[in-house]
């Protein structure tokens, strides 16, 4: 069967528009996309309090280090703190947690992460000492 550049035309816009309506569907019926932020718009308002709280942590040498054991996450401040640490599972939104932040007499804090999915997650502190802010966000792998 020998079939004409007309013919061939038709089917192929055929083929794409089927192609195209497919992946109408499924991005339709996919659940939420966890990369995208509910609030983007009230963070990009307070973006520049982000960086200063940033800068803060930049200039007196405040990252706090991170070291995982078997099932916790030690996180050592430099001085007493407190304020608010998330744990944000990039892959699956609805495994985010949130913690209050208070160290402990040697300046630590500990998180049990035996029972959370594996994988790499997003840290994200937010601390107060003497008066001034701070924001620190590192990649842990669990």
């Amino acid at each position: 069967m020998k079939w004409n550049w007309g013919t061939k035309l038709v089917i192929g816009l055929a083929v794409f528009m089927t192609f195209i309506i497919v992946l109408g569907i499924k991005m339709i019926r996919s659940k939420s996309d966890a990369l995208v932020d509910n609030d983007y718009y009230e963070k990009g308002i307070h973006y520049d309090q982000d960086y200063l709280k940033k800068e803060n942590v930049k200039k007196e040498h405040a990252e706090p280090v991170v070291e995982r054991t078997t099932d916790t996450l030690v996180i050592s401040f430099k001085q007493a703190a407190a304020g608010e640490v998330q744990l944000i599972r990039t892959a699956d939104k609805k495994l985010d947690q949130k913690l209050e932040l208070k160290t402990d007499s040697r300046n630590q804090f500990r998180i049990p992460v035996g029972q959370k999915a594996s994988g790499l997650w997003k840290l994200k502190m937010e601390w107060k000492n003497d008066g001034k802010s701070y924001l620190y966000e590192k990649e842990v792998m669990l």
